[in-house]
């Protein structure tokens, strides 16, 4: 696959991971776990490439003695959630056309 369609695929699903509720890294990577597999590395490269861009905000709490951070959506994060929903009918178009089966139909 694409590394660039790939990568804007998973910062997708990383915000869709957290756009109910702040969340925190193994939470998300656990949420992902039936959908995707994500490896803690790759996912911290993806928030903080989020952050970056404006997408989540981190705050950092106490849980059990030790910090943790936690990662909220922000209005830019649940904007990029809905251009992905319509890009995506666009890639399946794009899909269905490229995976036609060929109607026997010989126009050449």
């Amino acid at each position: 696959m694409d590394i660039q369609l790939k990568r804007g695929l998973l910062d997708v699903c990383v915000l869709a991971a957290i756009k109910d509720e702040d969340s925190y890294g193994y939470k998300i990577i656990k949420d992902m776990k039936p959908y995707i597999e994500l490896s803690e590395s790759t996912l911290y490269t993806i928030l903080k490439r989020l952050e970056n861009a404006n997408m989540l905000t981190v705050r950092t709490a106490e849980h059990n003695g030790r910090l943790r951070k936690y990662y909220r959506i922000t209005q830019e994060g649940t904007k990029r959630i809905e251009e992905f929903k319509q890009e995506w009918n666009e890639i399946m178009s794009i899909y269905k056309f490229v995976t036609k089966e060929d109607d026997g139909d010989d126009k050449a």
